[in-house]
């Protein structure tokens, strides 16, 4: 038997009946490794301190028995990491809303212009080259002139 194979059973036996890891001790590896990084960079020791606390910590979770505890403290850290990844997709999906609004709008330059109802403030698209034109706006019908 190599030694591959023998410190495969030995992990397996001493992991047995322990929590393991999951996303909150991911997590905490992870922010181990940036405040670690940021800390040499810095030259900052008690950055180092605090990021020495997190490696033990996430340890210290991956090698517990009380496994209930581990995963309760796992679904808490879920819950605020699921609401900050719904945060950064819909903000994210806003940029991009906007981004394709403007690409559109730099496309329609030569063939269109864009202006904004007086009453309801929305964008409105009309054809460039015919001169005044009565524009209504389609959500609240307000009729305003415009050179096109």
């Amino acid at each position: 038997m190599n030694w591959l194979m023998r410190f495969t059973y030995w992990y397996n036996r001493m992991m047995a009946g322990r929590y393991g890891s999951d996303q909150l001790s991911i997590g905490l590896m992870a922010a181990y490794l940036l405040l670690i990084f940021i800390a040499n960079l810095l030259r900052l020791p008690l950055l180092s301190y605090l990021a020495l606390a997190l490696l033990v910590w996430g340890l210290y979770r991956i090698f517990s028995r009380n496994i209930s505890k581990r995963y309760q403290e796992n679904a808490v850290f879920l819950r605020f990491w699921n609401r900050f990844l719904q945060w950064f997709r819909t903000s994210s999906s806003r940029f991009e809303s906007w981004r394709s609004k403007t690409l559109n709008r730099m496309n329609d330059k030569k063939t269109h212009r864009y202006y904004r109802c007086p009453k309801c403030n929305n964008t409105l698209r009309v054809p460039k080259g015919k001169g005044k034109i009565v524009i209504t706006c389609p959500v609240c019908h307000t009729e305003f002139v415009k050179k096109t």
